[in-house]
């Protein structure tokens, strides 16, 4: 074997991105654990913690956050099983429920937006950086953007070594954060934080939809991840190390952080946030540990988002996934470039629209009506209506029932439909 062969087998190795997995090439539970427990444990859930109890108070965000962390684990655990017992990706899935052509729409469209997740948190690397540190906005964007991109070229592989170095700085940092910042008001004055405007707090459904819309898009392809797994306890165990651990603690720390010192008008997305909390210590090791934590952590984050993206592209180009990681890298640092982290709160709102159903569908086909059936046609127009269905309704819940959930409309609409229109049509045979 030639030193490149070597190289290509012991650190890149092979992504079946048109293929199942074969159980010779599965990887351990810890494995994929570090894998997925790495993609919420981040910064942005810790800001979207802020962002909640600042606007809900705390005890009310704790039971979004709560309740939208075991749907969560429901939704993401039993597409992971199906990843896991057929070997596939999500793209190779949804061909088999959408049909071979249709399926790409639905791949494109997450692919998209994980590209723009990508962009996003490449983006926030940049911005506070640039804010707390003085550097050029463009070069530490791109630099971020291309260091993140080193991590994807691994594959899953350096997704389990980014895991590996985030998590543990994530919990040594954050928990100190949270329990810091409690012992300053105590834990009755966080429990008891009502909000910045208590008068007109954020509906409960809002807030769901935001917890489940902030990792609905990479909940979906989560066959990605757990296709590696050996068997549905690993694909489960995996998935909960994410859903509710992961993510829950990361929105808790932000949550504690914020109702512990009430600012009257918090900015998560500014200085008011973890890593604004450590350099306000005014100590320059905490400084030094705060921006290697920044780069780890997002990185973390970033390079999940364009390894799903680069899964998908891939499949829809028929092409190979590090070649698709290469491009996309590029166009999601042009776009971050652009300080497009600031549509953040709108792309929830998208996402809580168009993603549940897509998923839910997906479930009800493989589960329910279709289970052991393997891809035959090239479009099923069942599944694209009820997509359609099922996005229609949700964007008439979030326009004029702010207070029911969004995304969790749009679930079990796109659900509820596909099952009428397969049955009406006599789609629903194996």
């Amino acid at each position: 074997m030639s030193n490149n062969e070597l190289i290509h087998e012991e650190v890149l190795g092979e992504e079946y991105e048109h293929t199942p997995v074969p159980m010779s090439a599965r990887r351990s539970t810890f494995s994929v654990a570090t894998v997925w427990v790495g993609f919420p444990m981040i910064i942005t859930g810790a800001m979207t913690g802020s962002i909640l109890v600042a606007s809900m108070g705390f005890m009310r965000a704790f039971w979004a956050m709560v309740i939208g962390n075991l749907m969560m684990l429901a939704y993401v655990g039993s597409l992971g099983v199906l990843g896991t017992t057929r070997g596939l990706n999500f793209a190779l899935l949804a061909s088999i429920v959408f049909g071979k052509k249709g399926a790409t729409i639905a791949s494109a469209l997450l692919s998209t937006l994980l590209l723009g997740w990508y962009a996003v948190q490449t983006g926030i690397t940049g911005n506070l950086i640039h804010t707390s540190f003085a550097v050029d906005y463009l070069t530490m964007t791109v630099i971020a953007g291309l260091l993140y991109l080193g991590i994807t070229f691994v594959g899953i592989r350096g997704l389990h070594w980014i895991g590996l170095i985030s998590v543990p700085l994530f919990v040594v940092l954050g928990g100190w954060v949270a329990l810091d910042a409690a012992s300053v008001s105590g834990w009755d004055a966080v429990i008891a934080y009502a909000g910045t405007k208590p008068e007109s707090s954020m509906a409960f459904g809002i807030g769901l939809t935001i917890v489940l819309a902030l990792f609905i898009d990479a909940g979906t392809v989560t066959p990605d991840f757990n296709r590696w797994a050996q068997d549905t306890k690993g694909s489960l165990i995996a998935t909960f190390s994410a859903f509710p651990f992961a993510n829950m603690f990361a929105m808790l720390v932000g949550g504690v952080m914020t109702a512990a010192l009430a600012l009257p008008d918090p900015q998560p997305f500014g200085s008011d946030n973890m890593f604004g909390y450590m350099l306000a210590q005014h100590s320059p090791v905490l400084s030094v540990i705060a921006f290697a934590f920044l780069l780890f952590n997002l990185g973390s984050v970033c390079s999940h988002c364009l390894y799903n993206s680069a899964v998908g592209w891939s499949r829809i180009s028929n092409g190979k996934m590090r070649v698709a990681a290469v491009i996309l890298a590029v166009v999601g640092i042009v776009i971050a470039a652009a300080n497009v982290w600031a549509l953040f709160i709108p792309w929830l709102s998208l996402l809580g629209v168009v993603v549940p159903p897509i998923g839910a569908i997906i479930l009800v086909d493989l589960y329910l009506l279709r289970p052991g059936t393997e891809e035959h046609e090239e479009w099923r127009f069942t599944a694209l209506a009820a997509w359609a269905i099922g996005s229609a309704v949700a964007l008439l819940v979030e326009k004029n029932y702010p207070h029911l959930s969004t995304a969790f409309s749009a679930f079990i609409v796109g659900a509820i439909a596909y099952w009428v229109i397969s049955s009406n049509t006599g789609k629903s045979e194996a």
